[in-house]
Order: structure tokens, then sequence, then C-alpha cells
């Protein structure tokens, strides 16, 4: 009875041994998964327009709409506190868009009226047929005429508006049809502008999916023209 009695306690503290073993190491466990999630948090670096296509493309379009609604303040009419109301919301979105992507949430730029060096569209790349480039036009906005090319230089970013496709602008008055074609990729969409912007054309969502590269929210080199 006694030497059953005594491996019946060793059994005992056998078993406690193992199981704070255990439980130390689930401990263990635990703590290490935590502070690898708090290590990957701190390394974790917020990008911006300088080192990211994305999060330029984001700022630019951001930066536009700022610019309309600065400019809808400065010189407001019957309409502009609807105009403003509707581009703050669609600020709130490219913000969204922004977070989601890993940008710098707010960023701002205005880049669509940057100059850039001459363009001329590139060979065309399997079925893709090549764009001629049309005659620059000198005259400003709805004075251009039918076929010329506009907006010479500019870049081109999206508006971050829904609905079918279609375009704003501040330099051609709605219903002025235009076609914007990207280089790069040699896509095309052609649209009417139904609003005003902060630069010389920007493309709704649906627009711009029409004729952007995968995960690029701003377009280099963009032909314009205007078409009708």
């Amino acid at each position: 009875m006694s030497r059953r009695r005594t491996v019946s306690t060793k059994k005992k503290l056998a078993l406690l041994v193992t199981a704070a073993a255990v439980a130390g190491g689930g401990a263990f466990a635990l703590a290490t998964t935590s502070n690898a999630s708090q290590s990957t948090a701190q390394n974790a670096k917020t990008l911006s327009a300088a080192n990211s296509t994305v999060c330029q493309g984001l700022s630019t379009a951001l930066g536009n709409n700022q610019k309309f609604i600065d400019g809808q303040r400065a010189a407001p009419d019957a309409q502009s506190a609807a105009r403003i109301a509707n581009r703050e919301a669609v600020i709130a979105q490219i913000k969204v868009q922004q977070k989601a992507s890993g940008c710098a949430v707010g960023e701002s730029a205005q880049g669509s009226q940057t100059t850039q060096p001459a363009q001329s569209a590139p060979a065309g790349a399997g079925t893709a047929t090549k764009t001629a480039t049309p005659p620059a036009s000198n005259a400003g906005g709805g004075a251009a005429a039918v076929g010329s090319q506009v907006c010479n230089g500019s870049t081109v970013t999206l508006s971050g508006e829904a609905g079918a496709p279609a375009a704003s602008s501040n330099q051609f008055p709605a219903g002025t049809t235009l076609k914007v074609t990207n280089l790069d990729n040699n896509k095309s969409t052609t649209v009417k502008v139904t609003s005003v912007s902060g630069s010389c054309v920007l493309l709704n969502n649906a627009a711009f999916e029409q004729v952007r590269e995968p995960g690029k929210f701003l377009i280099r080199r963009a032909l314009i023209q205007k078409v009708g």
C-alpha cells in the first residue's frame, strides 16, 4: 500500500510538471506571436507619392478635386454648394483608397497640368492599333477645332466619381466629346464632358478603368483629342 501511494504521488508530480511546461510553452508562443505582430506593424512604412505610382495618382486626384473646391469657394455661384459637396464626397472616397493602398491618407498634389516631354504614340504591341498623333491646337478649350489634339503635355488621372464613363474639365464645356488615349498601353476611351473640374481633363472611375494600367492611378503619357 505504501509503495502504491508513493508511485501515485510521483505520477501526480510528473503530470503537474508536464502541464506547467505545456502552459509555459503556450504562453511563450503567444508572446512570440504578439511581439512579431507588433514588430511587423512598427516596420510597416507608409508610402507616398514620391515612392509609389499608385500613391502619386491618388494624391493627384485628391489635389485636383481640392483645387476645384477652392475655385468654387473663391468664386461661388448658385450651384457651388452642391458641387463642393459632391467633390468632398469624392475626396473622402479617394482617402479610403489611399488607406487601402498603404499611402499617406490626405496627401495632396496637383499634377494634371504638369508639362511633360513631347509625346508620340509607341509602336503597337500584339494586335493593338497605332494611334496617329493629330496636330496640336493652339486654341484653348472649346475653341479648339474638332479632331485636334488638346491639353498638350497634360497627365490624366481619375476624378473619383462614379457613374457611366464621363469626364470633367476646366477648359471644355459640358457636352464636349473627348478621346483620351493612354500611350503606354494604347488603350483609349471616348467620353463626354459632364461637369467642371480643376484640370484640363479628369476621367471618372468607369472611364479611367478603360485606359488605366493595372495598379496605376495616373496616366503620364496621354493623348487627348477633341472629337465632338
